[in-house]
Order: C-alpha cells, then sequence, then structure tokens
C-alpha cells in the first residue's frame, strides 16, 4: 500500500489525544476585580473600609472630633445596614441571628464613646461577608447551568404526503413521524420505521460508543444521531420521556435531600439570643442587688457583649472554608458553596460512575487479529486508510493507534459511509470495508498490555479487502491514567470499598474495575437504579459522595450526601445537579478535595477552641474583674484575626498538594 502525502496525516487541530472533539469549553471566569465590582456586598464592604481609614486619618492628624466620628459613623451605615436589615428582617420570623448582634455591638460602643472599635467590627465583618459572596459568585460564573440536552425543536411528517414541518418538541403527540437528520438530537422517545445509522447514547444510557439503529429499534430523546437519517414515529410524549423522568428525578432528589448546615449555623440563632440575655443581666443584677451605678453597669454590660460576640466563632467557620474553595478552585475543582466544602470532608464512601468518569468516554485498539492473509499491521493500515474520513469515534481511535504505532496510512478514495455498520473506501486499488463484527476469526492476535485474548469486552470491527475478511481490531474504552492511583487514595481516605456504578454490560463494567482496583460493581444500572443504590448505601450509614458525567448520573448525584460532576465532557443537567465541578476532568483531584476538606474541618475546629478560649477568659475577666473596653475590644478583634489567618493558610499550594 503506497504512503499518502503528508498532509494527509496531519491530526485534526479540533480533537484532542483521545480522538474526541474539543469537549465543554467552559468560559474563563472573569477576574476577581470584575466579579467584586459588580457585587453590591463587595462595593459597600470597600466603601465602609474607606469610611474607616479616612476617619482613622483624621483622628490622627488631629482633626476634629466631629470629623472623624462623622466618618466613622459613615462606616456603621455603609457596612452594617445591609447585615442590620437581614437581621431585622430574620426578627420578623422571629430568629436571631449573629447580623443583628454584631450591629448592636458595635452600636453600643458608639454608645460609649468607642466609635473606632465599633467601626473596626463593622469593617470586619463586612470584609468576611464580600469574600464570601466574591468566592460564590465565582463559582457560580464558571459552572455551566443549562438544561439544554433536549432539543426544542423537531421535524414533523405529516402523515398523507410527508411534507416537513418545524414544530415545538413539545407539541410532539404519540403516533408523530420525525423525521433525524445526520448530527442532530433526537426529539422524543419512539422506534426507527424507516433508515439505518448509529444513535450516541453516552450522556443518558452510559454507553461507551454509539449504539446501531435500524427499524423497529427503540431510540431516546436527547441522544445524538449518527451519519444516517432516520425517520422515527413517537412512542411518549414530552413529558413522559426519559429526559423529563430524569429531570424529575433530579428535583425530587433535591427536594427531599437534607439541608446540611454548618456548625456556626445550627448554633449561631441560640448563641446570639443568650448573648443578648445575658447582656440585659449583666446591667440589671449589679443594679438591682449590688447598687451598681447605671452607667458602671451599661459599661460592663456592653464590653461583655462585645467580648462575648461570635466574630471570632463566625470567622473560624467561613475563612478555612472558604480558602479550601478558592485553593480547589485554582486547581481546577468548583466548589459551589462552603457547606458543600465542609460535607465533603465527611465522606464515608466513595462511587464512580464509569464512561467518561474513570474512563475518557472514547474508545481505544486493544487487539488486532488477523484471519492469516494480510498481518496484523497490514489489517491496521487498511482500516486506517478507510476510516481516515470518518467522524466516528471507533474510526478515530483506529487512525490513531495506526498512527501510535508508527504506521503509516494508505490515501484511499471513495470514501462512503455505511449508516449504522461502518465505511467502505478503495485502498491501493482494493475495496475496503470496516463494520462491526458479531464474533472475532481464531487466529494470531495481538492485545495491548499484555492481555490474553478470550475476553469480549469492548466493540469488535471486522476489516474486509474485497468482501474477504481479513482480521478484525477490538476497541475498548480508555482509561484515564489517574484512574487507578484515585481509585486507591479514595479507598484510602475512606476505609470503604470503592463502588462502581454504571449503565454499560457486565464484562465493560468488571473489565474497568479490574484495571482500577474496585471490587464492588454496579453494572446495566438505569438512572433510577443508580440512585436506588446510592439510597441504599446511606440508609446503610454511609455518607456516600458519587461522581460522574452523565444525564444518567444526575438523579444518584442529587441523592448522594455529595455529588461531584467531570466537567469538561459532562451534561448540563450533571453539572447543575452537581455540589461540585472537576472542571479539567482530572479524576485524582477528587481525593484530593476529601482530603482538603477534611484539613479545613481541623483547621474549623481548632479555630472554634481558639474562639471560645478567648470568649471565656475575657468574658470571666469582666465579670469578676474590670476589664477595660479598648482591651476588650483588642481583645475580641485579635481573637478574630487569629482564627482568620489560621484560616488562610489553607489558600496555599501545600495544602491541596499534601
Amino acid at each position: 500500500m503506497s504512503t499518502p502525502p503528508a498532509s494527509t496525516l496531519t491530526p485534526r487541530p479540533d480533537l484532542d489525544r483521545a480522538g474526541r472533539g474539543p469537549g465543554r469549553v467552559l468560559p474563563r471566569p472573569p477576574s476577581l476585580w470584575r466579579t467584586g465590582v459588580r457585587l453590591a456586598e463587595v462595593r459597600w464592604a470597600g466603601l465602609a473600609l474607606a469610611l474607616f481609614l479616612v476617619g482613622g486619618a483624621l483622628q490622627l492628624s488631629g482633626a476634629p472630633t466631629w470629623a472623624s466620628w462623622t466618618a466613622y459613623l459613615a462606616c456603621y451605615v455603609a457596612g452594617g445596614w445591609e447585615p442590620g436589615w437581614a437581621g431585622l428582617q430574620a426578627l420578623r420570623e422571629r430568629t436571631f441571628d449573629v447580623d443583628l448582634l454584631m450591629v448592636l455591638a458595635a452600636i453600643a460602643a458608639a454608645g460609649i464613646g468607642q466609635v473606632l472599635d465599633g467601626a473596626l467590627l463593622i469593617v470586619i465583618f463586612a470584609t468576611s461577608g464580600a469574600v464570601e459572596a466574591v468566592i460564590t459568585q465565582r463559582t457560580a460564573d464558571s459552572v455551566s447551568s443549562l438544561l439544554d440536552l433536549a432539543p426544542e425543536r423537531a421535524t414533523r411528517l405529516h402523515p398523507a404526503d410527508g411534507s416537513e414541518q418545524e414544530v415545538d418538541v413539545a407539541d410532539l403527540a404519540v403516533g408523530d413521524l420525525v423525521l433525524v437528520r445526520p448530527g442532530e438530537r433526537i426529539g422524543a422517545d419512539g422506534a426507527v420505521v424507516e433508515g439505518t445509522s448509529e444513535v450516541d447514547q453516552q450522556a443518558v444510557t452510559g454507553e461507551s460508543v454509539p449504539v446501531p439503529r435500524g427499524p423497529g429499534e427503540a431510540v431516546l430523546s436527547g441522544t445524538v444521531n449518527g451519519t444516517g437519517a432516520l425517520r422515527v414515529r413517537v412512542e411518549r410524549e414530552a413529558t413522559e420521556s426519559v429526559i423529563a423522568r430524569v429531570v424529575a428525578m433530579v428535583e425530587q432528589a433535591s427536594a427531599t435531600k437534607a439541608r446540611t448546615q454548618l456548625f456556626i449555623e445550627r448554633v449561631e440563632q441560640r448563641y446570639s439570643l443568650g448573648v443578648v440575655v445575658a447582656t440585659l443581666l449583666v446591667l440589671a443584677v449589679p443594679m438591682a442587688l449590688l447598687g451598681t451605678a447605671f452607667e458602671d453597669a451599661l459599661l460592663r454590660a456592653i464590653t461583655f457583649m462585645i467580648v462575648a460576640s461570635p466574630c471570632a466563632v463566625v470567622l473560624a467557620t467561613m475563612p478555612p472554608l472558604l480558602s479550601a474553595m478558592a485553593n480547589a478552585g485554582r486547581h481546577g475543582v468548583l466548589v459551589k458553596s462552603a457547606t458543600v466544602m465542609e460535607a465533603v470532608g465527611r465522606t464515608s464512601l466513595v462511587a464512580f460512575d464509569k464512561t467518561g468518569t474513570l474512563t475518557e468516554g472514547s474508545p481505544e485498539v486493544t487487539r488486532v487479529v488477523t484471519a492469516g492473509r494480510l498481518s496484523r499491521e497490514q489489517v491496521l493500515r487498511a482500516a486506517a486508510a478507510a476510516e481516515q474520513a470518518s467522524e466516528h469515534p471507533l474510526g478515530r481511535a483506529v487512525v490513531r493507534a495506526t498512527r501510535e504505532r508508527g504506521l503509516d496510512v494508505p490515501l484511499a478514495q471513495h470514501f462512503r459511509s455505511l449508516p449504522g455498520r461502518g465505511v467502505l473506501a478503495a485502498v491501493d486499488g482494493h475495496a475496503v470495508r470496516v463494520e462491526r463484527a458479531a464474533r472475532r476469526p481464531r487466529g494470531d492476535d495481538e492485545t495491548a498490555g499484555g492481555e490474553t485474548a478470550g475476553s469480549e469486552v469492548g466493540t469488535v470491527v471486522a476489516v474486509h479487502l474485497d468482501d474477504a475478511l481479513v482480521g478484525t481490531i477490538t476497541l475498548v474504552d480508555r482509561l484515564r491514567p489517574a484512574s487507578p492511583a484515585a481509585v486507591a487514595a479514595a479507598a484510602a481516605l475512606t476505609d470503604a470499598p470503592v463502588h462502581l456504578l454504571t449503565g454499560d454490560d457486565e464484562a465493560a463494567a468488571h473489565h474497568v474495575a479490574a484495571r482500577t482496583g474496585i471490587t464492588a460493581v454496579h453494572a446495566r444500572l438505569l438512572p433510577q437504579d443508580k440512585t436506588r443504590v446510592v439510597t441504599e448505601l446511606q440508609d446503610a450509614g454511609e455518607r456516600v459522595l458519587l461522581v460522574g458525567d452523565g444525564v444518567n448520573d444526575a438523579p444518584a448525584l442529587a441523592t448522594a450526601a455529595t455529588g461531584i460532576a467531570m466537567g469538561r465532557h459532562g451534561s448540563d443537567l450533571a453539572l447543575d445537579t452537581a455540589d461540585a465541578v472537576v472542571v479539567r476532568d482530572e479524576i485524582d483531584a477528587v481525593p484530593r478535595l476529601v482530603a482538603l476538606s477534611r484539613r479545613a474541618r481541623r483547621t474549623v475546629v481548632a479555630n472554634l477552641a481558639i474562639a471560645a478560649t478567648f470568649i471565656v477568659v475575657l468574658v470571666a475577666w469582666d465579670l469578676t474583674g474590670h476589664l477595660p473596653l479598648p482591651l476588650a475590644v483588642a481583645g475580641h478583634e485579635g481573637s478574630t484575626v487569629v482564627v482568620a489567618l489560621n484560616g488562610l493558610r489553607l489558600l496555599r499550594a501545600s495544602a491541596w498538594e499534601r
């Protein structure tokens, strides 16, 4: 066979190393500056800080007292109006939160002449809220949440004359005949009545390669038609389609999934209310029982409110979690909330989807078998020549494997696609046909990775030369190189066996499980079956972290304690449902995220201990002795700074690598 011109051997720039298209290209999130400018929380916090600095400068420069007080009070308004209003709204719902307590403490400080201390309290609290708002918005900007898998329009054929009419998918009725052109998404569940093609069902069923579909065979809405045109008779209304049922399961799971609260959220209301009650007692009891003057009792009560306020407790929790979120984001993992960041660390069992998660969702050649007429290399070269112009993932994998082995790819002519079957082309004067094979011929074979023949894992294509079978090529979904290490790390972190949940067949599932070290395998799972498995594991006391990428994973992602989606080729429904997204599809980021979350939780516990120690010591000092207000503020804010800086340590790159 002759060697084609060099230009015909140039790899296509729009295909990645796996032979797939570029996949999902998530837009680069805007800069922190642009994100911050458009957030009201950041603008108000920035204004409060600026006014605080102005007030400090006026005070140090010896300006009139009214000037510095004006700046400080303006700082109160800029940084305190929003949390104060939120606190008043909470009071209408008969709840008392830490936001209102912080504002009251600051106002109380100003009421006894310590306006600087109160302004500092406002600035710290407003800055913490601004940081959380920026991180949350950056995550939202980076995650696609469009549920656009199923097409909105379809081509309906008139039953009498076959004329075409563009209609909304929602208007299709059972019995309608729909034309699906090559490359289009199928708009409804139905059965093929005419035409032959291959349909990519990976996002819905988890099958790694397109499946042949011909007359009488079922097709699903949201799946992608291949190279052949299909006429499909609608068998289910849009509201009853597979996609609609999956979305309904996601909504149901999300509605019934218990909301996990941060520790501080569970205690802040009672704690804040307790501080208010205790402050009133500190004010009233000394006057009633000891005859203390009102001014002295008020000063002690205000000092008590400031030192007992849970600023340090709040900052003990949020900076570590926000820092961990930012660190994970730098390494391509977008965590949607601080609550999720905390929950990830409590994972007790990790489960992975197969196709597109542990594997790349694209096939690779693992075995070449010759029928005797040609060598293995010649079989592969002939198939690659015929497949050069093919858009089919199997064809691209054959071409890639040929080039990776250093073989030249002959020039083919008269290429013709055989929808639902394969391709046909003329190569060096011979007719070469490549199509799916029902079985493999006996003969000399080559196996990638040292495997032995005999396993029927993967897809087998037959290569014919002038209508004579010359060999077969077996292709298996390509395993991500980092998958075995990621599985091992996940198992080590949780001390529980990693589970594999897939809609693919038993042979393919156990093949991937054997290569990654997974022992718990669940195969041939429909979306509701994956949800059932996750539910059963959690009913047994496990906190399941599920990693997936397809529409068929979405209900289970919503049901799991934590759901993580693969971002690059993940479906929009999976991305919207998941609690976190691995943008670059780096599977080893999953155990790293669990480890980082656990490190953040340990930092939170340490911070709470530090904050509690400061509060206990300062409160005891105030109640049993005389604690000067400036010292009270310094001690209170000092503890706040200590816990905040301790939490910021998780921003370091070493926190992710360890």
